[in-house]
């Protein structure tokens, strides 16, 4: 079976920096694999169109240039917030280290995490744009599985059972 619209696809990966040589990013083994439902805007559209056609014991390699996956880093989203945000019981909370990211939310309450690059005495550098941005994302890996999506899959927009979402 193809891998295309409305099929569930299980496959592993490795997630490397601008080409297999590059610094490992993430590594996903067949014990713990990564299944989603195709068509469903849950993964890159560059990763879909790379992986479209495809069949199970097949293997891919392919790259994704940062303007095609989570964009450029963008200098607008590195901002210094008032250190007294940051404040539990009169003093910075635990959590706020150079390189820790923190869960906050936007103004609209959107939750949003941010890289916390500096504290000074007044305030905190932040970093909010995506961890990857400005990466050019290269994937190996193998198909394990593809099939045909459930009613019920469809119908949630996600994948149940192994590998997927439990009600």
């Amino acid at each position: 079976m193809e891998i295309g619209s409305k099929k569930v696809v299980t496959i592993t990966y490795k997630l490397t920096e601008s080409n297999s040589e590059g610094e490992l990013v993430q590594e996903v083994f067949e014990k713990e694999p990564f299944v989603f439902l195709f068509g469903e805007q849950q993964v890159l559209p560059g990763f879909e169109s790379n992986l479209e056609g495809k069949t199970a014991g097949d293997n891919f390699e392919f790259g994704i240039k940062s303007e095609d996956s989570y964009g450029p880093v963008e200098e607008e989203a590195i901002v210094n917030l008032p250190i007294n945000i940051f404040m539990v019981d009169g003093k910075l909370a635990d959590i706020v280290k150079p390189g820790s990211f923190v869960p906050m939310n936007d103004q609209e309450g959107n939750p949003m995490q941010g890289l916390v690059l500096e504290i000074g005495k007044e305030t905190i550098k932040m970093d909010f744009n995506h961890p990857m941005a400005g990466l050019d994302l290269f994937f190996t890996g193998q198909i394990l599985d593809v099939r045909d999506a459930t009613p019920e899959e469809l119908d949630h927009g996600h994948v149940h059972g192994e590998g997927g979402h439990h009600h």
